[in-house]
This record gives C-alpha cells, structure tokens and sequence, in this order.
C-alpha cells in the first residue's frame, strides 16, 4: 500500500500533459484493474471519477484537473478518444440512466425528456449529440448516465500492468481507445 502510495507522487510529479496537445475535449476512460490493497488516495481518485468496479467505463471532459488525475490512476485505467460511431454505440447498447438512485434501461425517451427536458435534451439522439460535441450541458447528462458496463475484452488484455506505450493496456491509448470499446462493447 504504501508503495502504491509511493508510484503514484511519482506519477504526479511527471510533466502535465498540456491541453493544447489534445486531439478531442472528450475522454473515455475505462477501468481494466482492480486491486484489493491500493492506496485510499487512488480509491478515492477512482471513485470520484464513478470508477468502481472492473470493466467500468464513464465519459468525461478533458480538463486539465482530469488529466491530472488520470496521470496519478494509470496503472488502473486506460483512456482515449472515442469516435461519433462508438459514443452512439455504448448510449444504445450499454446506456442506462440514473433516476433516484435507480439504473434505468434507456428504452423510452420519455424518461430522458423528464430528468433532461430543462436542459434542451428529449431523446437518445440529443444524449449522443450533447456528449460527443462536449455541450454546455455535458456534466447534468454524464451525470444522468449510469457508467457503462463493459464484458471483458475478446483476448484478454496483453499486460494489465504495463502502459500502452511500452506494450501493455493500462494508460493513454490516444485514438486506439476505440478499437478496445469494440473489443469490450
């Protein structure tokens, strides 16, 4: 725990990537590792960010803050840029939605257009619009979505541990991040 601790004030401390090197404002971060003896600092990071069990994935806007904190949780995530197609597939296949604390399947707009009417929002359509063009109301529709349950990838993963860029799955996966929501979707 305590080297865990340790590797993740190493990550912290490791130059920021700048948000003008970005290629999207939208991120797709999944979570491919859980570890029953990880530093509450890193739960916590994985919890605010709905992160909670294996396999788990949410959609969040690239800001500096985010960056930060993927930065610090790679060993435990792996995030990129998800294209139109995948967003629209994850919300029709996977979407569920969050009323009073309830996971709701996302099958009649009606549903959507009580919780997000105020915001301009009626239908799944609005939802994929709203989500891919990062909208002024991204945040009250990530919220209204329940995190996406993915299956485990076809394969299995090469190496959990280590980052993509050295041959592994954990990490920033830039514009490959769609070929693995294929592969978990």
């Amino acid at each position: 725990m305590e080297l865990d601790l340790i590797h993740m004030k190493h990550r912290g401390k490791r130059r920021k990537p700048s948000l003008a090197k970005l290629d999207s404002k939208l991120l797709f971060v999944i979570r491919i590792q859980g570890k029953n003896d990880m530093h509450p600092k890193t739960r916590k990071i994985l919890h605010f960010l709905r992160l909670r069990k294996i396999f788990d994935g949410v959609l969040v806007k690239a800001n500096e803050g985010i960056l930060e904190m993927l930065q610090k949780v790679e060993p435990y995530i792996a995030h990129g840029y998800p294209n139109l197609k995948n967003v629209k597939e994850l919300i029709y296949k996977k979407g569920y939605a969050r009323i009073e604390g309830q996971k709701v399947p996302l099958t009649d707009n009606n549903i959507i257009e009580q919780a997000l009417g105020k915001h301009g929002v009626m239908c799944i359509e609005d939802i994929v619009h709203e989500i891919a063009n990062v909208g002024p109301h991204f945040k009250e529709v990530t919220s209204f979505l329940w995190p996406f349950t993915l299956n485990k990838p076809e394969g299995g993963f090469q190496g959990k541990k280590k980052l993509y860029k050295d041959g592994g799955d954990a990490g920033n996966r830039g514009d490959k991040i769609n070929e693995l929501i294929c592969k978990m979707n």
